[in-house]
């Protein structure tokens, strides 16, 4: 057999076990991205094995115990007690795999540069078992180039020529975590090829597992799309959070002159102010957007900005608190202030990147007596913002009386503001989550 032959040989037998979902699918990373993929794949009907470096995950997944939102515990149970879904820790398991999924972190560094130390960890362990008629996909969220010019190089180091001995797309991750509707499954799934069978190859196993799949002409064109998403989220809350600085300066209520803008029918999406952004996505994705284009000579000035509009939300929260104090006669230095909620976002247990971190951090630093109240995140672990472990309190009438100052800056549906605001003296609301309170409201003062 010739060598043209052979390569041709390797993407037919590919895309003959993907099409009859005989291929065995490796996702390495089993978090909130990874786990949902593995599950999808192994509901379509795939042998899935799922990779990471954290012994109490794989641990959990091999029990059936289930730690992410977003999958049903009784998906995961089936899959495992049926053999279609394991765990391991074991990267050289991954020569077996017939595709293998790359969902790890893509953080930044404390100068707000790329920081792709997982990838290029995953990579070079990758590359020294791999085999002729592998895909392997880059899911993680990162700069539009990544795959080509630092993914690629890695792998083909292994002796394998992309696109003809194995076979390389970038498809980003695009969870919502708790969203209601879209899940991974509905979600509509970006993907880019190296080659036109690398193209097809990845196109093939998403069509199995994924409702609707959308290709793209190349690998940077799916990375560009995912940061220019939440980009445009970025830019969008940073408009309405400095709109929310100037309704302060004009003693306007900034929910009130949202919600009258909102009721024109065309020409105007809604956003909502807060005390910053938080997440895996929103904080971060400008940043390597802006970071790629100085590549080119060229100053994304509008990102920029809207980047530093929101960093700068946890200190203008800082100062409500600070002035709500006032107004009672009391200094911030010594009070007792009550955060509600440190995760990022409502109803789920991420508190990565939260700007309620930084507020508490600030607190902190003005010596306030800082405690937190979260259904959902019972305990933070050390953390950049601090060196020592923090817990969620009880929320109490008698803990809510002793507080100077309570500060909604997670909207949790799961509590009563109501409530809230009848056992408090003070409360600060960057949420608009007092919005339905009745009785009382000359305690909230709102962002």
């Amino acid at each position: 057999m010739s060598a043209i032959d052979l390569q041709t040989d390797f993407f037919a037998q590919l895309m003959e076990r993907i099409n009859h979902r005989q291929a065995l699918v490796a996702v390495v990373g089993l978090g909130y991205v990874g786990l949902p993929l593995a599950v999808e794949h192994g509901l379509a009907g795939f042998s899935v094995v799922g990779l990471d470096d954290n012994p109490v995950k794989v641990h959990n997944i091999n029990h059936g115990i289930n730690y992410v939102s977003d999958v049903n515990d009784q998906d995961l149970k089936q899959l495992v007690d049926s053999g279609r879904l394991r765990a391991t820790g074991d990267y050289h398991e991954l020569t077996q795999a017939d595709v293998i999924t790359i969902c790890v972190p893509t953080p930044l560094t404390v100068n707000k540069e790329p920081d792709l130390s997982y990838i290029l960890s995953v990579a070079d362990k990758i590359r020294g078992i791999m085999r002729p008629g592998q895909l392997v996909i880059l899911e993680s969220t990162t700069y539009p180039g990544t795959t080509e010019e630092v993914l690629e190089p890695v792998l083909e180091t292994s002796g394998l020529v992309v696109g003809t001995e194995f076979f390389l797309a970038f498809s980003p991750e695009r969870v919502n975590p708790s969203d209601p509707v879209f899940k991974t499954r509905n979600t509509p799934k970006l993907v880019g090829g190296v080659t036109w069978r690398c193209l097809e190859a990845a196109r093939a196993l998403y069509a199995q597992s994924i409702t609707d799949v959308v290709t793209v002409s190349s690998p940077r064109v799916a990375e560009l799309s995912k940061v220019f998403e939440n980009t445009y989220r970025a830019v969008n809350i940073a408009l309405v959070n400095e709109l929310a600085l100037l309704c302060d300066r004009m003693q306007l209520n900034v929910w009130e002159v949202l919600e009258a803008a909102g009721t024109k029918p065309f020409g105007i999406q809604i956003f909502q102010p807060g005390p910053g952004v938080g997440g895996h996505c929103i904080p971060l994705d400008p940043f390597y957007l802006s970071w790629k284009a100085r590549e080119y000579d060229f100053s994304t000035r509008f990102i920029e900005l809207a980047g530093e509009i929101n960093l700068r939300m946890p200190y203008f929260v800082l100062d409500k608190i600070t002035r709500a104090l006032n107004e009672q006669e009391r200094s911030l230095k010594g009070s007792r202030v009550l955060l509600l909620g440190v995760a990022y976002k409502r109803d789920i247990n991420d508190e990565r990147e939260s700007p309620a971190l930084k507020i508490f951090e600030l607190l902190e630093e003005a010596k306030a007596h800082v405690t937190y109240y979260d259904p959902f995140v019972p305990r933070v672990k050390p953390h950049t913002f601090f060196s020592r472990e923090i817990r969620s309190v009880a929320l109490t009438e008698e803990i809510l009386a002793e507080q100077d100052c309570v500060v909604v800056t997670t909207d949790h549906s799961t509590i009563d503001y109501q409530w809230v605001v009848d056992h408090s003296r003070l409360v600060v609301d960057s949420r608009n989550a007092t919005k339905q309170v009745t009785q009382h409201r000359d305690r909230i003062v709102l962002l």
